[in-house]
């Protein structure tokens, strides 16, 4: 473990430095910060305690898989470096100018080979990583009526063409519409691979500043609306006993044309021991209404199931929605200056509302710049808190 170490402190020479500090722009790892080489020596020697127990806590196995990429990564690194010492010590020993030659050429190689994985360690450090799961979205119209309400239609509709341009499941849950063809209270259940980290970004309150058609004196209007993202638990972790809810079938009410008051389509359920009330009535077919009940049942549940959880997901969604105020708000759709804005550290403006709106790649690329930017700040708060622990130099 410790030659494991002593080749590491070799990895950035005073030249390397140099060299490293011509290939990395400002928003990453400065690999050359003497701070940043002891936390990544701390890291292998965390992997290597971590991976010598026999037993481990569930915490502990969490974080060995959160730092066996980045240990990976630089043990590829050393290796590379032990390869070029040990080309170094060959060359002085030898007098053969064809074989030196030959040494030089194998050194290029590694030398090469090290730029790519710096590139790889820099991924690692700051690229989101992204896992398969399920969320439940909730848009909820805020402050501004009914152009709040049209506001939050629009928003729930880009939900939806994003997910599909991203190949994720989605089902309506619920749609509360108002009478101008907006809605004052959506929710989707979306899964898929990405979903759990993408779509909490969305989570907090959208601001909308444009002129409603309804305004005839063409003045600016400021809106909200919320958005909240609640994790999507498995059947494993929430389990719903049949002896413990009451489904009921009725017709569903609203638009829907020939459909409406024809069949028992619309589903209610009915927890018994929480008397949580679920309804799902925007498929045609009873049996998928059901299956989105039981999961927006469950969502809910996992609210309920234990103080703790429940206590920490309320507070996420009130931390996340606020009280959907005009300046509590992480993103800007103004529409006489046709941007986007993101506010949050990391976001930008995009000059292309109606193309953002059309949710794909662009908000693509904002979510994924957020997710970058805070994995940037985290890893840099791991390094400011082991400096802080250990008292390590800062300055080069």
């Amino acid at each position: 473990m410790l030659s494991r170490v002593t080749v590491f402190r070799s990895l950035f020479s005073t030249e390397k430095r140099k060299l490293l500090s011509r290939y990395y722009a400002k928003n990453t790892v400065n690999l050359s910060e003497p701070a940043v080489q002891s936390y990544l020596k701390h890291l292998i020697l965390e992997h290597d305690s971590l991976y010598s127990k026999s037993q481990r806590t569930p915490e502990e196995a969490k974080r060995l898989l959160e730092i066996k990429p980045i240990v990976s990564v630089l043990e590829q690194r050393i290796a590379l470096f032990d390869s070029i010492e040990s080309l170094k010590e060959l060359n002085k020993k030898e007098n053969d100018q064809e074989i030196t030659k030959m040494i030089k050429e194998e050194a290029g190689v590694y030398l090469k080979r090290i730029k790519e994985v710096d590139s790889d360690l820099q991924s690692v450090l700051i690229e989101p990583g992204f896992t398969e799961g399920g969320v439940l979205l909730e848009v909820t119209a805020g402050a501004g009526g009914q152009e709040a309400m049209l506001f939050a239609r629009e928003l729930f509709d880009m939900y939806q063409s994003y997910a599909n341009y991203k190949n994720w499941q989605i089902d309506i849950a619920s749609i509360e519409a108002s009478d101008l063809g907006g809605i004052r209270k959506g929710s989707l259940l979306v899964h898929g691979y990405g979903v759990p980290e993408l779509m909490k970004i969305e989570a907090g309150v959208h601001r909308v500043q444009r002129i409603p058609s309804t305004e005839r004196g063409g003045r600016i209007h400021t809106s909200t609306v919320s958005v909240a993202v609640l994790p999507q638990p498995t059947e494993i972790e929430v389990n719903i006993a049949d002896r413990d809810v009451v489904i009921e079938t009725k017709r569903a009410s609203g638009a829907g044309g020939q459909h409406v008051n024809t069949t028992d389509s619309a589903v209610r359920i009915v927890h018994l021991p929480t008397g949580t009330v679920v309804e799902c009535q925007e498929g045609r077919s009873q049996i998928k209404n059901k299956q989105i009940a039981l999961q927006k049942l469950r969502v809910l549940l996992l609210e309920k199931q234990l103080e703790e959880q429940s206590s920490k997901i309320q507070n996420e969604r009130k931390s996340q929605i606020g009280s959907s105020n005009r300046n509590e708000k992480i993103r800007t759709y103004n529409y006489p200056q046709d941007r986007v804005t993101e506010h949050r550290d990391g976001g930008s403006t995009i000059h292309n509302l109606k193309g953002f709106m059309e949710g794909g790649e662009a908000l693509e690329k904002m979510q994924e710049d957020l997710l970058s930017h805070q994995k940037h700040e985290m890893f840099m708060k791991g390094v400011e808190e082991f400096v802080s622990k250990h008292k390590v130099e800062t300055i080069s």
